[in-house]
């Protein structure tokens, strides 16, 4: 029965501590665009994944396309 005396204040402090970092977070802009980052994943530049014999070369497909 003793640890509840001990055990009670540790949650209330916990869970202010929970409220405070939240709205911190809020104040600070951390949930204001939730979807760009989610959409930038689609553009990163994945070249270097390619394997040399499967690339396009930029400068050959730009000479071909003067012609």
């Amino acid at each position: 029965m003793d640890i509840i005396y001990l055990l009670i204040p540790i949650a209330i402090i916990l869970a202010s501590v929970a409220i405070w970092a939240f709205s911190w977070s809020v104040k600070q802009g951390q949930f204001d665009d939730l979807e760009s980052p989610a959409h930038r994943i689609l553009y990163d530049d994945d070249e270097d994944m390619i394997p040399e014999d499967a690339r396009q070369d930029k400068d050959k497909n730009r000479s071909q396309d003067s012609k």
